[in-house]
């Protein structure tokens, strides 16, 4: 394994100690406190599970600016996306003293976390649309990201936090939930050092089964680590309970015994195309991974970004010394009717696109909502049952 990003050690910065996170909890419901957005909440749990670091915290206005522009803090730490606590009202937030941050996830809104403010500044309009911009290459209100992110509020909180739980997600997805620290240890016991990382907010078809599987052999890695979002996604994507059933059903199936781990982590969908494969290295170094792979599209919506743009910006913006993970670059993956077998298909020269078989997302996606399974060189018939059962209830 590598080492994390930016230091010798994990920085997780969940209250761990048992008494102390007590104490702190009891003193927390007598603080002024904020309800946050799910992106500022969900930024807790990865700064909790060790998943951020080196950070300690919210960023100002100043080291988020010189993130969008740069991908880097002010005070020179590579990070692709800003990590802010963005409000829409600051009352009663005083500089120097502790504010609690209420969960707007999790019924009753407990407190998540309790953060120091180290400063309160209000972002102008420009500031905010320069960020979305250089974050999520558009200001189109109907990108996903940006609605999120333009829609919290406009006044900067940040500060350093301590964090109390974990959110919905330890106990939405006991069996799935990992901090970066567990990954560690459970990759530590079962003796991997070279792990290829799979990041997914999807099902997995056969091309994504198959793409892990080459990966393992061309980079003869000992493992891979399946990794998927566990929080918010746009409408129309499967929940993340049917994902978990799904992935973890192939896995058991038609994966040798303990060469992949199935894990998610506790983050919403940026949908921020190449900054978020930025931001997916850097967890997956985080996590022990030493390759993580990045193919067609990733992390993208819609036509914002080129096919392939999520692995050019490691060549073109990600210094050479700013990760230790190196990208495990995938081309466009089809079953090939000719050699009876899922292949990049640059590797194919001498097939016709009538040689492969070729399926939109849609196309399965209505497959699936009319009870027709999809072809079994698209999807494991046990993954197929599993989707159309999903469809069906809808």
């Amino acid at each position: 394994m590598i080492k994390p990003h930016g230091a010798e050690q994990l920085m997780p910065l969940y209250v761990a100690d048992q008494q102390q996170r007590e104490a702190l909890q009891a003193q927390a419901e007598s603080m002024p406190s904020k309800i946050v957005s799910s992106a500022t909440a969900t930024n807790a749990v990865m700064l909790a599970g060790g998943y951020f670091t080196p950070l300690t915290g919210y960023m100002n206005v100043a080291d988020a600016m010189s993130v969008a522009d740069t991908l880097h803090t002010a005070d020179g730490v590579f990070w692709p996306v800003p990590v802010m606590n963005l409000l829409s009202d600051a009352s009663g937030v005083v500089v120097g003293e502790q504010l609690a941050l209420r969960d707007p996830n999790v019924s009753g809104n407990p407190v998540l976390a309790v953060m120091t403010v180290n400063a309160i500044e209000t972002l102008s309009d420009d500031q905010i649309n320069h960020i979305a911009e250089q974050v999520f290459g558009t200001l189109d209100g109907q990108h996903p990201g940006v609605a999120a992110f333009t829609g919290q509020g406009n006044i900067a909180v940040s500060g350093p936090i301590q964090v109390l739980n974990f959110s919905y997600f330890a106990t939405d997805f006991p069996d799935t939930f990992r901090t970066a620290v567990q990954i560690r240890d459970e990759m530590a016991t079962l003796g991997w050092e070279k792990v290829v990382a799979f990041q997914t907010r999807n099902p997995m078809h056969r091309a994504h089964e198959e793409l892990c599987r080459m990966a393992m052999q061309d980079l003869q890695a000992d493992g891979c680590l399946v990794h998927m979002l566990l929080g918010k996604l746009k409408a129309g994507d499967i929940p993340a309970d049917v994902r978990d059933n799904a992935i973890r059903t192939m896995v058991d199936v038609y994966f040798e015994p303990n060469t992949v781990l199935v894990t998610g982590y506790g983050f919403d969908m940026l949908y921020a195309g190449p900054r978020e494969a930025v931001l997916h290295a850097v967890f997956r170094q985080n996590c022990g991974c030493t390759h993580l792979i990045v193919g067609r599209d990733h992390a993208g919506v819609g036509d914002y970004y080129g096919a392939f743009d999520a692995q050019t910006i490691f060549d073109e913006k990600v210094p050479a010394d700013a990760l230790l993970i190196d990208i495990y670059r995938a081309d466009h993956t089809a079953y090939s009717k000719k050699l009876d077998k899922v292949v990049m298909m640059k590797d194919a020269p001498d097939h016709s696109k009538d040689d492969f078989v070729l399926l939109s997302g849609t196309a399965v996606r209505e497959m699936l909502g009319n009870g027709i399974a999809p072809p079994p060189e698209f999807s494991r018939p046990e993954v197929a049952k599993i989707l159309m059962d999903y469809y069906r209830s809808l």
